[in-house]
């Protein structure tokens, strides 16, 4: 199902890949290496947000399974694993990712750190790991999304995933969601096309991944990283445009695809999101808003949800 979905896509005018093929262990390093970039300011200013209110948050939470959706490094979430294990007796995480390299090397590390903590980690997409949770073990528990990672769903897909969020959750059980705000054009792009390349190295190793799974021949040498900011749409764009008219093929699916000079590959969309329009599509989805974090500059945004009770459910 997946070779066909890259396929397709590939097939399509413009062409495009699903953005999980960026992760493999290698685009995890890479996407590790941007988050310290200068430029890139979410990882920076997320994480100072979390510093100012992990504690606030495991006191409104209590006692809370930890269960984050995209984990990479975890680096992050230990704030938040700090503020549990000071303020509560048990200390539980589930993180999930699609790169079992870089989970298995976090979780243990994290093991190696928190001696209390107990962890299970789960490897695959959102849909996959969520459908594979076990029944919690402590009082509550809480589904943490972080770094912006929901703007790189368009609309739709946005709100499909909502509504696997809302399903995934009891009534009481808690969401914590961090989001990238509209802001200036010219700061957004600049995260996006850094001075070291590091960026364009993430866009183009989505080539190497097909090259290893479907057994590819594409030649990243023959591609240039693209990465606009679109204000009709309130996001950026990114892509790999084709330095000349070229053909490439995918034996594991039997398939070629043929590129103009100048055609391009979309491979990412990440949105910016006004924050009262968000909190009211989160309401609608029964995923309450309790309490809003930003910045100084509401650059980004933390938002702590509660799952509310729908229909047959309430009491």
């Amino acid at each position: 199902m997946k070779g066909w979905i890259s396929s397709r896509g590939l097939q399509q005018t413009p062409k495009y890949l699903p953005c999980r093929y960026f992760y493999d262990d290698r685009g995890s390093q890479l996407f590790e290496q941007i988050t310290d970039l200068p430029e890139y300011y979410p990882t920076r200013i997320e994480q100072s947000i979390l510093e100012n209110c992990a504690l606030d948050i495991a006191r409104l939470t209590g006692s809370c399974e930890l269960v984050e959706l995209g984990s990479g490094s975890s680096r992050k979430t230990r704030i938040l694993l700090e503020a549990y294990d000071t303020l509560h007796n048990e200390l539980q995480y589930c993180p999930i990712d699609v790169s079992a390299g870089i989970l298995k090397t976090t979780a243990l590390d994290l093991l190696n750190s928190y001696p209390r903590l107990k962890l299970c980690g789960l490897a695959g997409t959102y849909e996959q790991a969520l459908a594979q949770l076990p029944p919690r073990e402590l009082e509550n528990r809480m589904l943490i999304f972080l770094g912006s990672t929901i703007g790189n769903l368009n609309q739709e897909e946005c709100d499909r995933f909502l509504t696997l969020i809302q399903q995934a959750l009891e009534p009481g059980e808690f969401f914590l969601l961090g989001v990238d705000l509209q802001k200036d054009i010219s700061i957004i792009e600049a995260a996006y096309n850094d001075a070291q390349g590091i960026t364009a190295a993430f866009n183009l190793n989505i080539l190497n991944h097909l090259n290893w799974r479907f057994q590819g021949n594409f030649d990243t040498d023959q591609f240039e990283h693209w990465a606009f900011y679109n204000p009709i749409k309130n996001q950026i764009e990114m892509h790999l445009r084709s330095l000349t008219l070229q053909t490439a093929r995918l034996e594991v699916l039997n398939f070629q695809v043929a590129l103009e000079e100048g055609e391009t590959i979309h491979t990412e969309i990440s949105r910016k999101f006004h924050l009262p329009t968000l909190m009211a599509t989160l309401e609608a989805k029964a995923l309450k808003p309790l309490q809003t974090w930003t910045d100084l500059n509401a650059w980004f945004g933390l938002v702590l949800c509660q799952r509310q009770c729908i229909g047959a459910e309430c009491p």
